[in-house]
């Protein structure tokens, strides 16, 4: 009998070795020419040595105060927060799997009093302790064990894809607020020169120099900018209470600067495509998810196996059959048995194809997450770019709406200018001064986007 289980155990062993193999990543997962050069449309982005991501969040958000919002939100956001109690859970898992390694003790005291016919009373006790151990031959332990520390990753990785997420938002609505406040302050400063301007005209009307018209017309673009106001305190109202649930505290006001002050990164270094795969949080939890796949699929092979468990007790009893012996002897035992599958072999193969189905959707998942990150550098950097180029623009058309505003105006106090043409004028400048600011945060926009994608801030 001993020979027949120590020859079933070494077929086994040989025809078992893929179980305990360890993650590899997949040969046909792409990582090259994941993003495209913001230049040439059709040709990958040259190789860089440096990489725009790996820079600590302090060295490309250096405004004092975003820095202190952004450590309150790394502090008491919610979402990181509940992040890290998941890792936890993943720690206290891997513990669990390691423990299945060793011996499982127990303490079981017994003891009886009976007693026959109103007789005396007999009292038997017994104090054994058992141990069982599963030797660990086919992967049934140590498959677990690597899905539980890939698992770990997985979380660990997930924490920080949360934490470079959390830093990007607080970014984007506090650049928000003061785009918002520079519109604001725009607006005001047009309407408080519609105003006049308002006042001039009806002085003029009562001068006979201006018509009826003139001053409806002036009217109108002054209330039309009055109008414009509520909506900007709106948006900035609603875009601090956003970021104070962002930091995890009731909607208060939110000390920042202003949108000149701000400088932020000009050159980027994107580094290789393959850099992707260590530093982007998102790509590296898909991976692990596909490692525990590929380990739950091992576990599923390794079911087909035998399992072999040594068990023994020991302890002291004073039951020795139908006599009572005092004080009690030591009895001790101890047991080998290999449970092979036999009649559950369909439910075995059933599994495995469920694994090797859900290990192939993960790989999916791996390759898509990879090209997605790809795609979110590549609009970042064309996005930095187009907006570097409609900077050029946008100045030529302020500075020249601007000076267009100001002819109009000295000439209609010439009289070789209507009224209707400084409104217009006016209007233009606002426009084009409002536009500039909102090229001017798609710009920030577009380099904070960059620095998530890439990875930033995940440290």
């Amino acid at each position: 009998m001993k020979k027949i289980i120590i020859l079933m155990c070494a077929t086994a062993l040989l025809s078992s070795c893929h179980i305990y193999k360890s993650y590899d990543r997949p040969e046909d997962i792409t990582v090259e020419g994941l993003y495209r050069d913001t230049i040439a449309g059709g040709d990958t982005l040259a190789a860089d040595t440096a990489n725009f991501g790996n820079l600590p969040w302090k060295e490309v958000f250096t405004d004092a105060q975003l820095q202190t919002l952004i450590e309150q939100a790394l502090t008491n956001n919610a979402d990181l927060r509940s992040a890290a109690l998941t890792v936890k859970q993943a720690q206290a898992a891997l513990m669990s799997a390691r423990l299945a390694y060793a011996p499982m003790l127990a303490l079981s005291p017994q003891g009886t009093v009976s007693s026959f016919d109103k007789g005396k009373a007999t009292q038997t006790y017994s104090l054994p302790v058992t141990a069982s151990w599963q030797i660990d031959l086919f992967g049934q332990l140590l498959n677990p064990k690597r899905k539980a520390q890939v698992s770990l990753k997985q979380t660990q990785f997930y924490e920080q894809a949360v934490q470079t997420q959390v830093i990007a938002n607080v970014a984007n609505m506090y650049y928000t607020l003061l785009m918002l406040d520079r519109q604001l302050q725009i607006s005001e400063s047009t309407c408080d020169i519609l105003k006049r301007n308002l006042e001039t005209v009806e002085a003029m009307k009562e001068a006979a120099m201006a018509n009826s018209a003139a001053v409806e017309q002036s009217r109108t673009a002054y209330a039309q900018v009055l109008a414009s106001l509520p909506d900007i305190r709106q948006s900035i109202r609603e875009t601090e209470n956003a970021l104070c649930l962002m930091l995890n505290q009731p909607a208060q006001s939110i000390a920042r600067g202003t949108l000149e002050q701000q400088q932020l990164p000009a050159e980027f270094s994107t580094g290789i495509p393959l850099q992707l795969l260590s530093n982007r949080p998102d790509v590296k939890a898909a991976e692990m998810s596909l490692a525990a796949s590929y380990y739950d699929t091992n576990s599923a092979r390794a079911a087909f196996y035998p399992q072999i468990t040594l068990s023994g007790s020991a302890g002291w009893t004073n039951s020795a059959g139908s006599a009572i012996i005092n004080p009690g002897k030591l009895l001790a035992s101890a047991i080998g048995s290999l449970t092979q599958p036999l009649f559950y072999r369909g439910a075995n193969i059933a599994r495995l194809k469920q694994a090797k189905a859900q290990e192939e959707q993960a790989k999916i998942q791996f390759q898509t997450t990879l090209l997605k990150a790809g795609n979110e550098v590549s609009n970042a950097l064309y996005q930095y770019q187009m907006t570097s180029d409609k900077a050029i623009s946008r100045e030529i058309q302020v500075n020249s709406a601007r000076k267009a505003a100001e002819d109009t105006k000295e000439l209609f106090n010439l009289g070789t200018s209507t009224y209707l043409e400084v409104l217009s004028a006016e209007q233009s400048y606002l426009s084009a001064q409002l536009s500039e600011v909102a090229d001017t945060f798609d710009r920030m926009q577009s380099v904070i986007s960059l620095y998530q994608a890439l990875g930033g801030g995940r440290e």
